[in-house]
């Protein structure tokens, strides 16, 4: 196996829970209202650092599907699946989005939310 490199994205990002490695950005997220068992899990437009397995069917929720489970590429940890044919009419809008589960594998990174260099100014500052 040869060296891997990952892409780092600018913004608000979705990372790996198990390694931290930048898995999409914010605004890639087109849903937040998808259920995978008895997880929440998010559907996105695109995503990075990952690998796919196999082709598979799957029969889901709605429907048949050919899905391709997605694993993060730095720690191998499965994170989700990737749609790559919706059997159904009605899901065809879901062909080559990906589904991320979260709270379990992914985390939101939140760090340039908060201001990280911000000073004390003079009305936080005790009296002497």
């Amino acid at each position: 196996m040869g060296r891997i490199f990952l892409i780092e994205l600018d913004g608000r990002t979705y990372r790996c829970r198990f390694c931290d490695s930048a898995l999409a950005l914010a605004g890639d997220v087109l849903s937040r209202n998808f259920n995978c068992g008895r997880r929440r899990a998010y559907l996105f437009s695109n995503v990075v650092n990952i690998t796919l397995g196999p082709e598979e069917e799957r029969l889901m929720l709605s429907g048949l599907h050919t899905v391709e489970d997605i694993f993060c590429c730095c720690c191998g940890q499965i994170l989700g699946w990737k749609y790559v044919i919706a059997h159904d009419q009605t899901q065809k809008y879901k062909e080559g989005k990906f589904v991320l589960e979260s709270r379990w594998r992914i985390v939101e990174d939140v760090a340039e939310l908060f201001n990280l260099d911000a000073r004390l100014g003079s009305s936080d500052a005790e009296s002497p």
